[in-house]
């Protein structure tokens, strides 16, 4: 019952911010509509949030912050459409999500709370490495269409380094969670655990 109390605050916090922050070429007037828009559905998210109690609450609550920041990013984009904007609001929802996912960790214990939080911020990493790659890429290629051959050769080199790069942050994250579900093991079942991310994770 509980669970199927906080999926319907979840859905009603979701439509609450989802009619925000969508629209192209707005005005400042409307720009700031939308913004006050969204704070005062924060507001009401988060008074919502105060009739659940424990982990129930910092959860409902780590949504609605999340659902906040989002949605203000997303407004900036839309607002002022550059490749920072769009890179923000995607940083905006990993965080977001791992915001959400960390206050859930906290229903667990020992090893298996250890575990749900590296594999939260693995999701993160994964998330922000993959939209530095995209805004690189796409930073990489624009200049490419300004110039000349050399540029785009330049670009296509920019875009291969940048996803190295991106591959290389989430294999790290990946890692740090294979090693600490090692750590439910111990003596040489853990030896072995260990051996093997020595093996699957070798660069």
């Amino acid at each position: 019952m509980k669970k199927l109390n906080i999926n319907a605050i979840a859905l009603a916090v979701t439509l609450a911010f989802s009619a925000g922050a969508m629209a192209e070429g707005m005005s400042k007037g409307d720009y700031k509509g939308h913004k006050d828009k969204i704070s005062a559905d924060y507001k009401t998210a988060k008074a919502t949030c105060d009739s659940l109690a424990g982990n129930a609450g910092d959860i409902c609550v780590a949504e609605a912050k999340g659902k906040e920041k989002v949605a203000l990013a997303d407004l900036e984009a839309s607002y002022k459409p550059t490749q920072k904007t769009r890179y923000e609001a995607r940083v905006a929802k990993a965080e977001a999500d791992y915001g959400v996912a960390k206050e859930k960790c906290d229903d667990l214990a020992g090893n298996a709370k250890d575990v749900c939080v590296k594999e939260a911020k693995a999701a993160e990493t994964t998330a922000k490495a993959d939209a530095k790659a995209q805004m690189k890429t796409a930073e990489a290629n624009t200049t490419a269409n300004e110039k000349s051959a050399d540029a785009r050769n330049d670009a296509s080199k920019k875009a291969v380094d940048a996803n190295k790069d991106a591959t290389a942050e989430k294999t790290d994250a990946q890692k740090a969670v294979a090693k600490e579900k090692c750590d439910a093991y111990s003596g040489a079942a853990k030896d072995s655990c260990l051996a093997k991310i020595k093996v699957n994770y070798t660069k």
